[in-house]
Formats: C-alpha cells, structure tokens, sequence
C-alpha cells in the first residue's frame, strides 16, 4: 500500500504543497512547487511551514511559485474525467468485438507452436 506524502516537520500530519531543497555552495534554499515525485534529498512542506520557512542566517531563501493549498484534482478536472469514461463506454457498447478464430497449436513436448505467432 502507498503511503500519501507528508509534510517533513516533525509531528505534522497535513500533507505537502512545495518542496524545499538546497544548494550548499551558493548557501541558498529553494522552495518551490511540489515535486512530482519524492525524492530524499528534498523536503515536502505543507503550506504552514513553507510560508515560515526561515533559512540560516546567511542564507538566501528563493521562493519558486509559493503554493497556498494542497495539490490535487479540481472538480472540474473529475467531471471532465467522469464525462471521458461515460463518452469512452458508449463507444465501446456500440462496437462489439470481431470473432476470434484458432487453429489447433502444435505440441512439441511441454512447448507449443501457435500458429500465425512464430517470426
């Protein structure tokens, strides 16, 4: 089973909404949108502690298109896939599948021979 993302704060259960990362040589702390995927060399936070993110004193922070709320599906995002699959079902009622017909396979002990299969 996948375990939703969290945010990285210790003891925070709200999920996350920008990712937060770093570049060590130019002391600089980038947060940005969420990353599509989680990486371990990148923190999630959710929008709480992102917008009170405070870096080390001579640190730069840049903020990459702050996020405000949880990423997810809109409702007009799952109408839209709702009316996709209802649109796809029809389609697939009206045009039934052609008949499949197999020749008898050759067995040559445990293996056998398709035919129409073989290159």
């Amino acid at each position: 089973m996948i375990q939703p993302r969290r945010c990285k704060r210790q003891g925070c259960q709200e999920p996350p909404v920008s990712t937060l990362t770093f570049v060590y040589k130019d002391s600089t702390a980038v947060l940005g949108p969420l990353s599509v995927k989680e990486v371990p060399w990148a923190y999630d936070l959710c929008s709480k502690h992102a917008s009170s993110l405070q870096a080390p004193r001579g640190w730069e922070v840049i903020r990459l298109n702050p996020a405000t709320e949880p990423a997810g599906p809109t409702e007009e995002d799952l109408e839209a896939l709702a009316d996709s699959v209802r649109e796809r079902g029809k389609h697939v009622a009206e045009a039934p599948y052609p008949p499949v017909h197999l020749a008898p396979a050759a067995r040559y002990g445990h293996l056998r021979l398709v035919p129409g299969t073989a290159a």
